[in-house]
């Protein structure tokens, strides 16, 4: 896709957005011996994108935003897994296209895609 085709659709950029976080969200699960999983619930009251699980039950939810304007929601979403989840989660973290990574007030990361990785 070009840079013109992207901005004018962005529902699918989106959708590549989250496949290109999926990507190297697995690839880091993997290279420590954890799992990468899409969460939701039977009913679909719940979903989030994904959680990671290392093999002694240490987790993390992760919901993936293009923009700024959905962080509230995904961070809504990740607080309400935590409160279904007997064990305490490591982090909550909502990673998004934008520039500044920072922890919310709720205790939520914001952490864009480029500063994932070594």
């Amino acid at each position: 896709m070009s840079p013109e085709r992207m901005l004018a659709d962005l529902e699918i950029t989106g959708f590549l957005f989250e496949s290109l976080v999926a990507h190297d969200l697995r690839m880091y699960t993997e290279a420590v011996g954890a799992s990468c999983f899409h969460y939701r619930e039977a009913d679909a009251r719940l979903e989030v994108d994904y959680t990671l699980e290392t093999r002694d039950g240490d987790w993390a939810g992760v919901e993936v935003k293009l923009g700024e304007n959905e962080i509230d929601k995904a961070a809504a979403s990740l607080l309400k897994l935590a409160e279904h989840v007997t064990r305490k989660p490591k982090a909550l973290v909502v990673i998004t296209g934008t520039s500044l990574a920072y922890t919310r007030d709720d205790g939520v990361h914001v952490v864009p895609l480029g500063c994932l990785g070594p």
